[in-house]
């Protein structure tokens, strides 16, 4: 039996650079990708290991907004400190700042960023559970 698999589905106006701060601060691959399917393009994103993903979609003539607050959280747990760390400087060497959670639990064994469309990432040093 195949297990479930969990995709996160959003909107953006600017698929090369949500991709881009992905790809290059997450260290996620591309898993797939679209352009003109009734009217949307897409980029999936995340790791071939893992059974999750994430859709970024672009609808035609269609502008969205930022996130709506600063509470729309993406929460990666890296309990390895060694992977952690990698991740938050690869996100300082694109130049994105972290920035204090709203809730200043994520800030005790975690560092947030926010992605090119206001969403934050929590990267949580920390184990799951």
């Amino acid at each position: 039996m195949q297990p479930p698999v969990l995709r996160v589905a959003r909107p953006t106006n600017d698929l090369h650079k949500v991709t881009d701060f992905y790809k290059r601060g997450l260290g996620f691959e591309v898993l797939a990708s679209f352009e003109n399917h009734e009217g949307f393009d897409g980029v999936i994103v995340g790791r071939r290991d893992c059974a999750w993903h994430i859709e970024f979609t672009h609808q035609h003539g269609v502008t969205v907004e930022r996130a709506p607050t600063t509470e729309h959280l993406l929460v990666l747990y890296l309990p390895e400190r060694d992977a952690w760390r990698a991740a938050v400087e690869r996100l300082e060497a694109l130049g994105v700042p972290a920035c204090a959670a709203e809730n200043p639990y994520w800030d005790r064994q975690g560092k947030t960023f926010e992605d090119p469309d206001g969403y934050r990432i929590v990267l949580q040093n920390a184990a799951w559970g």
